[in-house]
């Protein structure tokens, strides 16, 4: 089975856990039968690879997720890199031909493109190898998931079949409605849009080809930031006439705000949080090592974490993005393909950081050209390597490098530290990284 997940979004509707680099789909907030935590792409990844052990799972996304993503699934995972955002026209059409070409997937075979982040129980991961199935099967030339609307949601394009099948020929395709305008459509049997449909690669590559000016992957890659920005359905899916649509009428949860996420939270507390015995339906997830305290708190959400505190009414937490849109400040955690950092604290003039490096893993190899930087290990062991000169380091060690140096850090067991940054201009686009010299 080949897969594509859709990865975008700025994570605007759950700050302050998600930001412009940390979006939803990277919050560590669904505890496993372990004890452990996983994000909502951890938990998809896993639950395709147990329905189908073999499949192409290929994630088409950002550059800002693409550190995430190594992190938190590992190297091996397949990636379609869109060089900036051009909607999930040219993304599904970049991630098509990037399996054609690069991963060298035949023409013939069908691939399935669905979100990154529902939340979901196996029997959606079966649906998709069914769905894949039909479009290999030239069913149509596109075939989607209709899911089977639990109630008359004005959140949701609405796709109405032909017949009462469990695969019809779609009738139309009606835009989110209102309330009465949803019942309306529900009546006569129209299924909720998910976003999820399945086609073979030629058929993509031959639309694509008629709408863009492109030889190969290679050619659409570097032509990508002058494609004009537009919507699958609206390039593809209106102006298809074969199009079929498959029934899916098990657990299907969009997670798209804090009030729907609590609901899919199996525990009230994630964190360092306590309830009194008068709270009611109050959730609380903490990523500060402080307590949180709730006391006579009803249909609240509690959120905290280094770049905000969130308290709000659940029904009201759907309404945070233009509030979030004015607030303008540090980044102060996200995720590395080596790890992660968390902002302890920015003054002018300095910044100090805590670094962890998973173990094997290592900075890339760079510069700063307007700060020094001081680097102080509180736990683990690795080396360093700073203009060349390698040097074995563990707890209590201090090394300092100047504007210029260049540097980096290897860790060989799980790595921590303090980093201090000084200077007049301290900025992330101060970076130059470098071919290793050791």
């Amino acid at each position: 089975m080949n897969i594509v997940l859709l990865s975008g979004g700025s994570g605007k509707r759950l700050w302050p856990l998600s930001n412009d680099i940390r979006s939803k789909q990277f919050i560590k907030i669904f505890k496993k039968e372990t004890g452990e935590y996983e994000s909502m792409v951890q938990r998809v990844y896993r639950q395709i690879r147990n329905i189908d052990a073999d499949a192409k799972v290929t994630i088409a996304t950002s550059k800002t997720q693409v550190s995430a993503i190594h992190n938190q699934l590992g190297a091996d995972v397949g990636i379609s890199l869109e060089p900036c955002r051009r909607d999930t026209f040219p993304a599904i059409a970049l991630a098509t031909a990037y399996l054609h070409d690069v991963q060298g997937v035949s023409e013939e075979e069908a691939v399935v493109v669905c979100p990154v982040d529902p939340y979901v129980d196996e029997s959606y991961f079966k649906a998709l190898k069914d769905l894949g199935e039909l479009a290999q099967n030239d069913t149509a030339n596109l075939v989607l998931m209709g899911i089977e609307p639990t109630y008359p949601s004005e959140k949701y394009g609405y796709i109405i079949p032909s017949g009462k099948e469990n695969v019809s020929q779609v009738d139309t395709f009606k835009e989110k409605p209102d309330e009465k305008t949803a019942k309306e459509y529900i009546a006569k049997g129209a299924l909720w849009n998910g976003g999820v449909f399945a086609y073979k690669l030629k058929y993509v590559l031959k639309r694509a080809h008629e709408l863009i000016d492109f030889k190969d992957y290679y050619d659409l890659f570097d032509k990508y930031e002058t494609l004009t920005k537009i919507s699958f359905d609206y390039a593809v899916v209106e102006n298809e006439k074969s199009i079929a649509v498959m029934r899916f009428a098990g657990e299907w949860k969009d997670l798209g705000t804090w009030n729907t996420l609590t609901e899919a939270m199996e525990e009230s507390v994630v964190g360092k949080g306590i309830l009194d015995e008068t709270c009611e339906n109050v959730h609380v997830i903490n990523e500060l090592d402080v307590p949180l305290l709730c006391m006579g708190l009803k249909d609240v959400v509690v959120s905290a974490s280094p770049d905000g505190i969130l308290v709000s009414d659940k029904n009201k937490s759907s309404y945070i993005k233009p509030y979030v849109d004015n607030i303008d400040g540090q980044i102060m955690y996200a995720e590395k393909s080596w790890g992660s950092y968390r902002v302890m604290d920015v003054e002018e003039g300095s910044m100090t950081i805590k670094v962890t490096l998973n173990a094997g893993h290592q900075m890339n190899y760079h510069s700063h050209e307007r700060r020094d930087e001081v680097w102080t290990i509180i736990s683990g062991t690795g080396k360093t390597v700073v203009d060349g000169m390698e040097q074995t380091v563990s707890a209590g060690d201090v090394i300092t490098m100047q504007a210029g140096c260049k540097h980096t850090i290897v860790a060989t067991t799980e790595l921590k530290l303090i980093e201090v940054q000084l200077g007049r201009e301290i900025s992330v686009d101060d970076k130059y990284k470098h071919e290793p010299e050791y």
